[in-house]
């Protein structure tokens, strides 16, 4: 069978004409303008912003023995317990703790209103193998000596 050269050019042909058929666009006989196209840009839209949210107010732990821990700053304990052994911060929430041989002392520690220094809230207090301790027992072993 012989093919003919018009047959073997078909397949290049066929493509390229696909290719120039989607070039035309819009014809304009000539003297004549070109129609203009406008997009219509939508309005901008405004979000409005969600109000501030007020945290809450720290809750103040009151227990006898606790007198001179809830309330003082971190520096004021530092100077009654010395350097702690963790100081952790979350979000606007602080946590130092102290530990000695009788016990390990967590406090807690919140910013007060009016954009205050964070003081000394909640007081936690346990063993080393986690059995809770009486908080102020665990605050008088563990001052430092004046």
């Amino acid at each position: 069978m012989i093919l003919r050269p018009a047959l073997l050019a078909l397949p290049l042909v066929l493509p390229l004409a696909l290719l120039l058929a989607t070039c035309g666009g819009d014809m304009v006989p000539p003297g004549r303008a070109m129609p203009v196209r406008t997009t219509k840009v939508p309005a901008r839209t405004t979000v409005p912003r969600p109000a501030p949210v007020q945290r809450p107010t720290a809750q103040v732990q009151m227990a006898p023995g606790l007198e001179g821990v809830i309330g003082a700053d971190a520096l004021q304990l530092g100077r009654v317990f010395g350097t702690p052994r963790l100081d952790v911060i979350e979000d606007d929430a602080r946590k130092l703790q102290w530990s000695g041989t009788a016990c390990i002392l967590d406090v807690y520690f919140y910013p007060q209103a009016g954009g205050a220094r964070p003081t000394a809230t909640y007081v936690e207090a346990r063993r080393g193998d986690g059995r809770e301790v009486d908080r102020a027992a665990c605050v008088t072993a563990l001052r430092k000596a004046p």
